[in-house]
């Protein structure tokens, strides 16, 4: 019999609310199996987990939900593996872009932080100098 988890299995293994738990199921991440009075009990298994692990990698590299379904869907589906892939690699150099214009933007914003932090250190050991504090 293939192993099978509770909602508050894979929530404490990946660190997770069961409020997120259920967040990827309404976004289609996950698909639990239903047990007990009424279906409340979720059974999530194996394939749930590892989706689970591979959304939370693609949420790691910055990708939206909905490009990281897209990603796992694909691999769902006995589609040709090469345009998978293609599509895989496209959505990563796509990412890889927007990552490299923050940090060029965020690499900017520091520099000019650091000038400004030079011209109040300077303009503070003026100041002490003048009321006749040490700098």
């Amino acid at each position: 019999m293939p192993q099978t988890y509770s909602i508050s299995d894979l929530a404490k293994e990946f660190d997770l609310t069961t409020r997120a738990m259920r967040f990827y199921e309404d976004m289609g991440l996950l698909q639990p199996e239903r047990s007990g009075p009424g279906g409340r009990s979720r059974v999530y298994s194996g394939r749930d987990r590892a989706r689970l692990k591979l959304t939370l990698r693609a949420k790691r590299l910055g990708l939206s939900l909905t490009e990281a379904k897209d990603i796992i869907d694909m691999y769902d589906s006995p589609r040709d593996t090469a345009a998978q892939l293609e599509k895989f690699l496209q959505v990563l150099s796509s990412h890889q872009q927007q990552l490299e214009a923050q940090m060029t933007d965020l690499q900017a914003n520091m520099d000019e932080l650091k000038v400004h932090q030079r011209e109040a250190k300077s303009l503070l050991a003026k100041a002490q100098r003048k009321a006749g504090t040490p700098a």
